[in-house]
Order: structure tokens, then C-alpha cells, then sequence
């Protein structure tokens, strides 16, 4: 929703005329509670829905009415909340997880600095992001936004800021209420179905103008920065790049880019998925995370030296990558559909090797000045949680530079036909994951041990379910 109406002076009691303070105007964040009141007023602001990111990048929370959020209202979601799997349920103890048995809640601390308008919904709504903290004020280990903070914390110690871009495809498909039926391509302006093939197609974009119009309204009453947006190969399938800047930030902006490109395709009676691999036979969606990381004293990009040639601390970083990254693919292919995606000889890479603007490679160094040099981890698929995608990157990445651990000679050719370098299954991610105690420490162990515990349980819930190529195969012919 937008302003009413612009007014910079009104009318006071006395005659006079007092200004609209500038923060009102603010599309995202105020810096504290004084400003919240005068932020929500300017609008009209009637509730507020204050969300929170559980282990899938789902928005959990509460909504209430703006009167109740400056009142000081104490703010709580239950643990369990953190340690649900994507269908609902729950894990079993073991292996150093432990299912809380008092459930205790969790005090939600809004981040004002995320405080935006809703404009889907009819009613005026805000929306605010939160942090997780103990009752005594300490902070939720466990919980994805906090995993990535604990990241970045591990970063600043050393006197270093990482600065990330991240790419985000996705599909449009048609409404598909029932899940025992293919997705299928949606039918755009032309009235025809959408075929592939379309990559950076101007008109297969244009076959959605007016949905992809609602995106751009929305996103910028929200304050949030496309950089740009492009037709991807798969049929129907889009990419939006957003802006480089801190992490934290902008994995706020794509767990709410999601939600946003959701409710603007259901506006136009369609589906938007991020899932990694919806549609057999079309290319999967990826969410490729670019990397840099500055020396906070000089500003400088450590990727490059003063005459603009690679440094130790790239190599050691692309070093920390190729042996880390398959440890944490967990992070990055969180569901067995992403699985899917991860096969050889497509665009997905599924080896652990970089290269010079090399697309077959999992982390690619694109051409660019020294001060923009930065290495693109092409591994995460779209359906993965992005604070725990860019926590685990740059965690890949810190243990490198720690260790100096040396990169492998860069790939000059196809890389992606070879040897698979990568786990094939979920179960086996699973246990790369756990068995690499630096990597789980720096992460947080019982972050570790409550991620692990809902994938193997997300694993046992899948292998439930009959497919129809064992009903194809199977069921005349053994």
C-alpha cells in the first residue's frame, strides 16, 4: 500500500506548520521505536505481521494490530516451531539432537530496520522481520537468521566484511491443485502455452507484462532492489538478480522476494515455485551466490592486491570452497527434489571445481575489475533457505582463508561431464554435513544436530510415498 496522499506540512493547532519528518517517508526501516508510531501512522498502517524465517526460509510469526506492536507487547513462538520439517512434522531424538520436552518459548525482537509495508494485502499492513533471543536475552543458536549473524560474527573478528549478490530463478506454472498431476508451463499474453528454450528472451518475458509489472510495484513499496530481471531457459522460468550488499540484508530481501513473486502470480491465477526441479525435462532453478569479502580498515576487496592481481586470500578462499562445499551441500540441495537438479552434463554443476567465467564449474569467477572480484557459488538451488545458503558459502569460504587452504589449478574446459564430486542423495549430504566438526562448529553444533535431525526425518517422510514411475515400472513387470 502507498501513502494516501503526499502532504511535507499540515496545519497545527496554533496556525502553524508542521513538517512531515523525512524517516516517515522511509519505504523500509526506521531506526528505532520512536519512529515506528509516526511510520504506521503515515500509512494507515492497521496491523502488523511480525514473521521470522523457521528452517525452509518459511515466514513463521504473528499478526496483530499496529496499536498492540508500540505498546510493548512481548513477542513469542514456540521452539518446536524452529525444528519442524516441511511437512509439518517432527524429528526423532538422536545423534545430538533433542527434542525440547517443555518447548519453551522464544522472545521474537523485531529488526525495525526491515519494517515495510505489505501491498498485496487489502487492509493497510506492515511487516517486520525478528530475531530469536532466550527469555534471559541470549540468542536462539538454531534459528537460520541467527545461524548466518553467528557467520558474520566470526568474520568481523577478523576484520572483515563479505559482501554478497545473490540470483534467484524460479518457475510460473499453472494452478495445479492437485499434487498427483505434472506442473505444466503457464499460458502467457499470446494465449499459448509457454515453451522453453526462451533464454534472456525479451518476448517471453513480455508474455507476463502486467505480472511481472506487480512485481516491480510491489518490490519497490517495499524498498526492495531488483537489479535486474531476465527469461530463463526451462518454460516459464524467470531469474531476478538483486543489488550487492551485506548478508544479512539481502537475505532478508530474498526471503521476501519470495513471498512477494507468490502473491503477484496468485493475483494473476498462477503458481510462482521455487522448487529446484518442477518440471521434468526443463533445466532446474538455481540461487547462485556471488562472494566478496572487503578488509574493513583499507575498504578494500582482499580477492585482489594493490596492483590488482589475485591474492592468497582468494585462492585460500576458493581453496576452503572445494573442500567444504560438499560437506554442506545439505544447506544448499535441501530437499530430495533438489537432487534432481544436480545431474550431469546440465547447467547445475555437480563437481567441486572453479574456473574463469566457467558456467560448468561450481564456483565461477566472472570477469571483472579487481575491485569487483568475487567468486559465484553455483551450487544452491532456489529452494534453499538463503540465510543458510549464504551462511554456509561464506563459512566455506572463512575456513579456507583460516587454514590457507590451497585452491586446485582453475578448470579451461567443460567440467560438469566428468566425475561427480558431489553427494547424489539427501542421506548422503546428511552425513557429510555432520561428519565435518569445523564446519558444524562454526555453523553452531546445535544448529548442526537440529538441521540434520529434520532432514533425515524429511528423507523418512519421502520414502512414504509411492511414485508414478515405480507404479510404471514396477507394478506389471516384477
Amino acid at each position: 500500500m502507498m501513502p494516501p496522499a503526499k502532504k511535507e506540512v499540515r496545519p497545527s493547532s496554533r496556525g502553524g506548520r508542521i513538517r512531515t519528518p523525512a524517516f516517515v517517508k522511509n519505504q523500509r526501516g526506521v531506526k528505532n521505536w520512536k519512529e515506528v508510531g509516526a511510520w504506521l501512522a503515515w500509512r494507515g498502517i492497521e496491523d502488523i505481521e511480525c514473521i521470522t524465517p523457521d528452517q525452509a526460509g518459511v515466514a513463521r510469526g504473528k499478526m496483530m494490530p499496529s496499536k498492540k506492536f508500540t505498546s510493548n507487547t512481548s513477542l513469542a513462538l514456540p521452539s518446536a516451531v524452529f525444528m519442524t520439517t516441511i511437512s509439518g512434522g517432527y524429528p526423532e531424538n538422536g545423534n545430538g539432537f533433542n527434542y525440547p520436552e517443555d518447548d519453551g518459548d522464544l522472545k521474537l525482537m523485531p529488526d525495525l530496520s526491515t519494517l515495510t509495508v505489505v501491498p498485496w494485502e487489502e487492509d493497510p499492513t506492515a511487516a517486520v522481520i525478528c530475531d530469536l533471543v532466550h527469555q534471559d536475552g541470549r540468542s536462539v543458536e538454531f534459528t537460520p537468521r541467527n545461524v548466518l549473524k553467528r557467520v558474520l560474527a566470526a568474520y568481523d573478528k577478523r576484520g572483515l566484511k563479505p559482501v554478497v549478490a545473490p540470483e534467484i530463478e524460479f518457475y510460473l506454472v499453472r494452478k495445479n491443485p492437485d499434487p498427483d498431476y505434472p506442473l505444466t508451463p503457464p499460458v502467457g499474453r499470446s494465449g499459448r502455452a509457454i515453451g522453453g528454450g526462451a533464454g534472456y528472451s525479451i518476448a517471453g518475458v513480455n508474455e507476463f507484462d502486467e505480472l511481472i509489472d506487480d512485481i516491480y510495484h510491489f518490490s519497490e513499496s517495499q524498498g526492495l532492489e531488483i537489479d535486474t530481471l531476465i527469461h530463463e531457459e526451462g518454460a516459464g522460468q524467470l531469474e531476478i538478480n538483486l543489488r550487492h550488499g551485506d548478508p544479512i540484508e539481502l537475505a532478508d530481501q530474498v526471503f521476501m522476494f519470495k513471498r512477494t513473486i507468490r502473491e503477484a502470480a496468485l493475483k494473476h491465477e498462477i503458481y510462482a515455485t521455487f522448487m529446484a526441479k518442477p518440471i521434468q525435462g526443463q533445466p532446474g532453478s538455481a540461487m547462485h551466490i556471488h562472494q566478496s569479502i572487503i578488509d574493513k580498515k583499507t575498504g578494500r576487496n582482499v580477492f585482489s592486491a594493490e596492483d590488482g592481481s589475485e591474492t592468497e586470500a582468494f585462492f585460500h578462499f576458493l581453496g576452503g570452497m572445494q573442500k567444504h562445499v560438499p560437506n554442506a551441500l545439505v544447506m544448499f540441495a535441501p530437499y530430495v527434489n533438489s537432487y534432481r537438479r544436480l545431474t550431469q552434463s546440465a547447467s547445475a554443476p555437480v563437481n567441486n571445481k572453479w574456473g574463469y567465467d566457467n558456467r560448468t564449474t561450481a564456483f565461477r569467477v566472472p570477469r571483472s575489475d579487481p575491485a569487483a572480484r568475487r567468486v559465484e557459488n553455483r551450487i544452491p538451488s532456489s529452494d534453499a533457505n538463503p540465510y543458510l545458503a549464504m551462511a554456509a558459502s561464506l563459512a566455506c569460504g572463512l575456513i579456507g582463508m583460516t587454514n590457507k587452504i590451497k585452491a586446485e589449478p582453475p578448470v579451461l574446459t567443460t567440467a560438469n561431464a566428468a566425475e561427480i564430486d558431489l553427494p547424489r542423495s539427501l542421506l548422503e549430504a546428511v552425513d557429510l554435513f555432520e561428519a565435518d566438526e569445523e564446519l558444524c562448529a562454526l555453523l553452531g553444533k546445535s544448529f548442526a544436530a537440529t538441521y540434520a535431525a529434520i532432514k533425515r526425518a524429511e528423507f523418512e517422510t519421502f520414502m512414504e510415498v509411492i511414485s508414478p514411475w515405480e507404479r510404471e515400472y514396477l507394478l506389471l513387470n516384477v
